[in-house]
């Protein structure tokens, strides 16, 4: 018994009366820290404590920073009237329960992807689309993304769900970014930026090389497009001045947003804190480490070949 149970009994309290009126109370049972002595956590933990020259603690954690971009699907909707946190806990366990049965590696907007899916029409029951990846988009169990390749002098475009158990398997064949968040503007631009060839062999990077990031202009056919694309800021676009009059700059230059990167309301609203990251990662972060150890060992059986033949 404490000193402030001794003291409500003293006054004429009982301490089961007390939780009655107030409620159920908890204490922290979490130790304080030692400035002598920091702390250390073991290989499950999310956080390391280290100590500073000046004898203050602080803690950093071991999830890496670039999983919000490699599993972009697991963090929330930015809207926040579209949030709910147990459908969403409950639809990163289902994700990693398909992880778990199928190896989906990690690839980016502009990355050459192959998708293998079940299909109850083809010769043999399966069928492969090789493309470029030109959009992924949503979270959770609703992402998706969108390949893209120029089949027999047509456009062909497949969206697949990232989560569909459908999918058998997905290959990353070219990994690589672009300049921008999408490649939408494929579509309005010359047949030989969306055109790869369906047997086309894998580019192994080496193990630990950064994701170069492909800083190819494209160039547009001329109107019509698919969107106005003078209204957009694409940095991976050459000729958009060219197809653009003084009227549809004029328009562009009106309905032009550039005050909002200065709305920080805004941002905050479209983006998902860093705070939230964290706590969202740390929660998957031994699966996902788990599968990313397993698929690192299976590329360590390969070697970089310059593959002989290409898109």
């Amino acid at each position: 018994m404490n000193i402030v149970q001794k003291k409500l009994l003293a006054g004429g309290f009982s301490w089961i009366n007390l939780t009655r009126r107030l409620g159920p109370v908890s204490f922290s049972t979490k130790p304080e820290p030692l400035p002598s002595a920091p702390r250390t956590t073991s290989n499950t933990s999310t956080t390391i404590t280290s100590s500073t020259s000046g004898g203050s603690s602080e803690r950093k954690s071991i999830v890496p920073p670039d999983y919000r971009f490699v599993y972009q699907e697991f963090l929330p909707d930015p809207k926040i009237e579209w949030r709910n946190p147990i459908r969403e806990k409950l639809e990163r366990m289902d994700m990693l329960d398909r992880r778990a049965n199928i190896d989906i590696p990690e690839f980016y907007v502009g990355s050459v992807v192959a998708v293998t899916c079940s299909d109850v029409h083809a010769v043999g029951k399966t069928s492969r689309f090789l493309g470029i990846c030109i959009l992924r988009e949503k979270c959770g169990l609703r992402a998706r993304f969108i390949l893209r390749n120029v089949v027999d002098n047509q456009g062909v475009e497949v969206m697949y769900d990232m989560y569909d158990p459908t999918l058998l398997k997905v290959e990353v064949l070219r990994l690589e970014k672009r300049l921008d968040e999408h490649l939408l503007y494929l579509r309005d631009a010359l047949d030989e930026y969306s055109t790869f060839d369906l047997n086309m062999e894998a580019e192994i990077l080496p193990e630990g090389a950064p994701v170069p990031v492909n800083d190819v202009k494209v160039t547009l056919k001329p109107r019509p497009w698919y969107a106005r694309w003078e209204r957009h800021n694409l940095a991976g676009v050459a000729n958009v001045d060219e197809h653009t009059n003084e009227k549809k700059a004029r328009k562009a230059a009106r309905v032009a947003t550039p005050w909002e990167r200065f709305d920080l309301m805004k941002q905050y609203r479209r983006t998902i804190p860093d705070e939230e990251q964290k706590e969202i990662f740390a929660e998957v972060y031994s699966q996902l480490h788990q599968l990313e150890l397993t698929r690192k060992k299976l590329k360590r059986k390969r070697t970089f070949v310059k593959p002989t033949k290409l898109a």
